[in-house]
C-alpha cells in the first residue's frame, strides 16, 4: 500500500481541546480519523470516552503507545495537565485484522503496544515530540493494515447495521454468511457481535445529533426518533448503559 504518511502537524500549537483530521486517502477504508487531545498547562481535563465501535492506536506524551480496545460502556479518562495525546482510530472492521488478534480479547481494555507489537512500541516512546508521534502512529497503522487489511464482510455489515431497523439475520443473509459466522467475524474484527455494534452505531448517531444542537433547545423525543429509538424511554435506557448519564446530562457534558 503506497500511502503518504503525515501527521496533522504542529500539535504543540493547538489550543486545549479535542481535534480530528481525515486519514490519508490510502488509509480511509481502514482508518476513520487521526485525532489529538490537548490539555492546558494549568489543569488536567477529565473526559468521558464513549463507545463508538472502533479501536485506537494511541500515543500519550510521557507514557508512550497503547491500544484502546472497543468499549461497551463509558470509560473515564483523566489526562494530566499539559498533556498531548494523539491517536489513529481504526474503523470497526479494521482493528482486529490490523492488530492480528481477535479484538474481543481487548474488550473494554487499554493495553500497552509493547504487549502486542513490541517492535512498533520501541518507535513510539513517550519522549517523542507530538508531531513526530502522530506521523509515526500513522506509519505504524499503515504497516499493520497492509499486513492485516479490514474484513470486507464486516465492513459491509457495519454499513448495513447503521440502519437501526435492519435485523442482524438479514445482514448476514445479505453478505452470504450464517448468523453464527457473522457474529464470529464481528467479534474478531470489531470486538463484539453485530447486535451490539448496531446498538453502538445508533447511540453514536444520537451523540452526533446532541453535538450539533444546543442543550437548551434539544428536543429529546424528536432526537430519539431520528436516531432510531422506539421512544424517549428507550433512548434513556440505552444512554444510561452506554454513557452512564441521562440524555440531558450527556448533552450538558458534551457542551462543556
Amino acid at each position: 500500500m503506497d500511502v503518504p504518511v503525515r501527521g496533522p502537524g504542529r500539535l504543540r500549537d493547538l489550543p486545549a481541546g479535542y481535534f480530528e483530521w481525515r486519514a490519508p486517502a490510502g488509509l480511509r477504508d481502514a482508518v476513520a480519523c487521526v485525532w489529538a487531545q490537548v490539555t492546558t498547562t494549568a489543569a488536567g481535563r477529565p473526559s468521558l470516552v464513549l463507545p463508538d465501535g472502533c479501536s485506537d492506536l494511541i500515543w500519550e506524551q510521557g507514557r508512550g503507545a497503547y491500544v484502546a480496545g472497543p468499549d461497551t460502556g463509558p470509560m473515564p479518562a483523566d489526562l494530566p495537565s499539559g498533556a498531548v495525546v494523539v491517536g489513529v482510530r481504526f474503523r470497526p472492521s479494521a482493528g482486529g485484522p490490523a492488530l492480528g488478534l481477535p479484538l474481543s480479547e481487548l474488550l473494554d481494555q487499554r493495553v500497552d503496544l509493547a504487549d502486542l507489537k513490541p517492535a512498533a512500541a520501541r518507535d513510539m516512546p513517550g519522549s517523542l515530540a507530538p508531531d513526530v508521534a502522530a506521523a509515526r502512529a500513522l506509519g505504524i497503522a499503515a504497516g499493520l493494515i497492509t499486513e492485516g487489511p479490514p474484513d470486507p464482510a464486516v465492513s459491509r455489515a457495519a454499513r448495513l447495521l447503521r440502519d437501526p431497523a435492519v435485523r442482524a439475520e438479514e445482514v448476514a443473509a445479505d453478505i452470504g454468511l450464517s448468523p453464527r459466522q457473522l457474529r464470529r467475524r464481528c467479534q474478531a474484527a470489531v470486538g463484539y457481535g453485530p447486535k451490539t455494534l448496531q446498538r453502538v452505531l445508533r447511540f453514536r448517531r444520537f451523540v452526533s445529533q446532541v453535538d450539533a444542537a444546543s442543550p437548551a433547545r434539544l428536543d429529546l423525543a424528536a432526537v430519539a426518533a431520528d436516531a432510531g429509538y422506539a421512544d424517549q424511554a428507550h433512548l434513556t435506557r440505552e444512554c444510561a448503559e452506554l454513557s452512564g448519564l441521562t440524555p440531558a446530562a450527556l448533552a450538558r457534558h458534551r457542551a462543556a
